[in-house]
């Protein structure tokens, strides 16, 4: 099967990057090695629906996950609908049902290991040791994306309200209260900062030297303190934020509170966190009840 005229086609009218132009010609040769083996056909008029199905339980029996599945058959159905225009094909694509995709919950850190993971004496009591706590903390205790975090400047703190002013995507913003002892933690931390830089700061979170916050800086501080705790699958920043509205949803927060908390556009993208409780609450049956079975 040559396909090289589509993936032209891509490259320079559709603009696509080279990663993705690998991936299409990865997912398509594939796909056509398959056909030619299984069935001594290779060209692309003879493609049926059928050959297609076949290839889809070709790969679920070789362990492929129903998004690694469906990705292949979003490069199929981009090459059929291509060459149908010209009209060198039909489009066998249109009988084929991708597999569906299990909802994946989010990950988060249980109550416990966050208490040990926020103890004071596991930082230092310099600048770099607290604002490390104070990056942690802010991130849990507000539930704040990272860029949100990033982007946070002096005046947005609005101590005597108790709240902090925080501008999300599409530069929407939104309050979010804090409690007092995180507050103090934010004004200590302040000091500190404040002392080590003659400079007035841009924002309220620096480097060691003094600049402004990069995600990857971010990223690397949360995965180093998170390391240790090996039942923790993911380590990052959003880990955090996961913890912050799964914690809520489990100690009886309003579902639509936790959804202007986290600035989200749609109850749908909030209520997976109570997907989080019932399954968390299914593990405590599963592991505690004498008639569980396990």
């Amino acid at each position: 099967m040559k396909h090289q005229a589509f993936l032209r086609y891509i490259e320079h009218e559709k603009r696509y990057s080279q990663h993705t132009l690998e991936n299409y010609d990865r997912d398509i040769s594939q796909f056509f090695s398959f056909f030619k083996t299984s069935f001594e056909l290779q060209d692309i008029s003879e493609v049926k629906h059928l050959h297609v199905r076949s290839w889809i339980v070709h790969l679920m029996q070789a362990g492929l996950q129903p998004r690694s599945i469906n990705r292949k058959l979003s490069s199929l159905r981009s090459l059929f609908k291509f060459y149908q225009k010209r009209g060198e094909t039909g489009n066998p694509m249109k009988k084929i049902q991708a597999p569906r995709v299990g909802k994946r919950l989010p990950k988060f850190v249980l109550e416990d290991e966050l208490a040990k993971i926020l103890d004071p004496d596991q930082f230092s009591q310099d600048f770099s040791g607290q604002r490390d706590r104070t990056i942690i903390e802010v991130l849990y205790r507000t539930g704040i994306r990272r860029s949100e975090l990033i982007d946070l400047s002096d005046p947005d703190i609005q101590w005597e309200q108790l709240q902090i002013k925080i501008r999300g995507k599409g530069g929407k913003e939104r309050i979010i209260p804090i409690q007092d002892s995180l507050s103090i933690l934010i004004k200590d931390y302040l000091g500190l900062r404040d002392q080590a830089f003659d400079l007035p700061a841009e924002k309220v979170f620096l480097t060691d030297k003094g600049k402004r916050l990069y995600p990857k800086f971010v990223y690397n501080l949360v995965n180093r303190y998170l390391g240790p705790y090996n039942t923790i699958e993911q380590k990052s920043p959003h880990v955090l934020r996961h913890s912050f509205a799964t914690h809520l949803a489990n100690n009886g927060a309003d579902l639509n509170a936790i959804k202007e908390l986290l600035g989200h556009a749609s109850l749908a993208a909030t209520q997976v966190y109570t997907h989080n409780s019932i399954e968390q609450l299914k593990k405590i049956y599963r592991q505690a009840h004498p008639g569980s079975g396990e």
